[in-house]
């Protein structure tokens, strides 16, 4: 049974996942009261306030987060603006100190307003929020007054254990308490996962939908996170899990709503698309409802139930407010506010009171720039600042210096910081006494944010401290050095553009040395022309045995890359973060900084 709404937001019920899961434990999931039940009391004064048949609900949405408290820097802190002329500008964007104002003042005025988000609000955070377990991020949501959220895969990145916690509160269980005499109070709103189930039992780990209600009005909200979630998070964590799938389990709980007398649906859901412009004020409505944006999302939206008003979604990073038809060939809204908290979205949903449901030819959308020439939020500053000198120490350590940015472009098959953190594997990773490494392989997901030469905190131009190193590769994943024969290299290259891969291609960093061509004029596995693939200038053997270094997520089969599982040989070695660190102290200093890598390891034929 989901939780509707009270006046205070308590910790709620216990669900328990069921014995004998050996990971996951007794997951406790502690569903907190919503939004105000108490009636508006201001009257009738039109539309959207007081008891007239049409009320107009406000939906505030963003998505993944990732614990940037701060706002981002380099390309990660930007959003594209398209002008009526077709020329573009960039917009400096993000932070929650702005997030913050933005979201109190489109509030104001609407006195049915909730506030949702579709997944990844932590995981792969800066060091800020990531080196205290993201207890930082999940207190910064609840003074934005979040109502509800669908969990994202990076809610796993520590288990489903420490995603208990996240809602719950407590004491890290090895961490211990942060501040002296304050205990982490744990999410105000609740987190839902309707497609994560106990394999065993086969109910939710943590609650389904959520019913928000105010003034008479309600609105349900189902949770689902991507189905492939297991392929892209780290598999001890969640062992005895399953991730079901996204358009059934939606279908399923739209009906158990509508049972209950919601017939107002809003799913949260974290899976998402590709529009055609990275502007996120793009129409990808031209020339026709939908026809500007592709990806998994597309067929998601064209699949679940007509019941469902409309489609908060998340993980793609991209930003985009379409109307998709559902299955009777009705458009509906779906959105998406890229990522970081640089966007959000502003959604009105004009509410029948008499058939309780939403009238979908009212429904309007639109994203909007979290700009930074607003005031700052007083106590979000605050919040930061405390956490801030609790991680100084640690995070104003130099470790390198750079002579420019070393940028991560989200859009590029191969990055300059992709190879600079793939040479740093190879060199940790090559002694033979470490594993002989040849070569490295690195997952483009787990670089989450470029180098900027310009100084952020006082420590020069130029310098990189550990908090920023940390926040380029934040999951501390151990690296290992593994056998693999050249015919498995060959197919982990192929998986990149095929399989689960094909819609959203996850081209892999690598080190120096290693080169081959991508031809996108072809699909799936042929877009890699085998006889390029070389080592050092000589092709590689399909018969003979490489040794390749990557990290634990690479070397379980993490983001569709099946073969790496079946190699042989394994050597654990340090951690990512460490062989990033001491590449970058071994190869710069302050009178001579390293240059940012070129690139050319990829020929890339469009």
């Amino acid at each position: 049974m989901a939780a509707t709404p009270k006046k205070k937001r308590t910790a709620g019920r216990i669900l328990a996942v069921g014995a004998g899961l050996a990971t996951v434990g007794a997951l406790v999931a502690a569903l907190p009261a919503g939004a105000s039940g108490t009636k508006d009391d201001r009257g009738d004064k039109g539309r959207g306030y007081g008891y007239g048949r049409y009320v107009d609900v406000q939906l505030l949405s963003f998505n993944d987060l990732h614990g940037n408290l701060e706002p981002p820097t380099g390309s990660a802190g930007r959003v594209t603006h398209t002008n009526p002329d077709g020329t573009t500008k960039t917009i400096d964007a993000g932070g929650v100190e702005y997030l913050a104002t933005h979201l109190r003042e489109a509030r104001k005025g609407n006195p049915y307003s909730v506030t949702a988000a579709a997944g990844d609000m932590i995981g792969a955070s800066p060091l800020v929020s990531g080196l205290f377990h993201d207890e930082p991020t999940v207190e910064a949501l609840n003074r934005l007054k979040l109502d509800v959220s669908s969990v994202g895969n990076h809610e796993f990145d520590e288990g489903a254990r420490e995603l208990a916690r996240m809602q719950n509160g407590g004491c890290h269980p090895t961490a211990g308490c942060f501040e002296e005499g304050k205990r982490f109070e744990g999410a105000q709103f609740p987190y839902l996962a309707a497609n994560v189930t106990n394999e065993k039992t086969g109910r939710p780990i943590l609650d389904p939908y959520f019913i928000w209600e105010r003034g008479g009005v309600k609105v349900g909200f189902i949770g689902v996170t991507l189905e492939g979630t297991a392929d892209i998070v780290s598999a001890e964590g969640i062992k005895g899990l399953k991730f079901g799938d996204e358009i059934e389990t939606i279908n399923k709980y739209t009906k158990v709503l509508e049972r209950k007398g919601v017939k107002s649906i809003v799913a949260l859901l974290h899976e998402g698309g590709v529009p055609a412009s990275g502007s996120y004020n793009y129409n990808c409505d031209s020339p026709g409802p939908g026809d500007g944006i592709s990806g998994p999302i597309v067929d998601i939206a064209k699949k679940v139930s007509p019941q469902v008003d409309a489609l908060v979604t998340g993980h793609t990073h991209q930003a985009y407010a379409c109307t998709i038809p559902d299955p009777s060939g009705k458009p509906r809204t779906v959105t998406s506010a890229a990522s970081f908290g640089k966007l959000y979205t502003d959604t009105t949903l004009t509410y029948d009171r008499r058939s309780k449901d939403i009238v979908r030819t009212a429904v309007s959308s639109a994203n909007h720039v979290v700009t930074r020439d607003v005031p700052k939020a007083e106590d979000m500053t605050r919040l930061i600042d405390r956490w801030k000198t609790l991680a100084a120490p640690i995070a104003s350590r130099p470790v390198g210096y750079i002579s420019g940015d070393v940028d991560n472009p989200f859009d590029a098959p191969e990055k300059p910081l992709g190879n600079l953190i793939a040479d740093a594997q190879l060199e940790g990773m090559a002694p033979a006494d470490k594993g002989g490494a040849q070569l490295a392989l690195m997952n483009p997901g787990g670089v989450r944010a470029p180098l900027v030469h310009k100084a952020s905190a006082g420590e020069g131009d130029g310098v990189v401290t550990y908090g920023e190193a940390y926040t380029v590769q934040p999951f501390t994943n151990m690296m290992t050095a593994v056998d693999l024969t050249g015919a498995q290299l060959i197919t982990a290259l192929q998986q990149q553009v095929s399989g689960s891969n094909q819609a959203a291609p996850k081209i892999l960093q690598v080190s120096k040395g290693f080169t081959y061509t991508l031809d996108l004029t072809k699909t799936g596995a042929d877009r890699i022309v085998t006889s390029s693939v070389k080592l050092n200038g000589e092709a590689i053997d399909p018969s003979k045995t490489y040794r390749v270094a990557m990290n634990e997520f690479l070397a379980g089969g993490g983001d569709g890359f099946a073969v790496l599982k079946e190699h042989k040989n394994k050597l654990v070695g340090a951690s990512d973060l460490d062989l990033f660190t001491a590449y970058l102290g071994a190869h710069s200093s302050a009178s001579a900084p390293l240059a940012p890598p070129a690139t050319g390891r990829i020929t890339v034929v469009k």
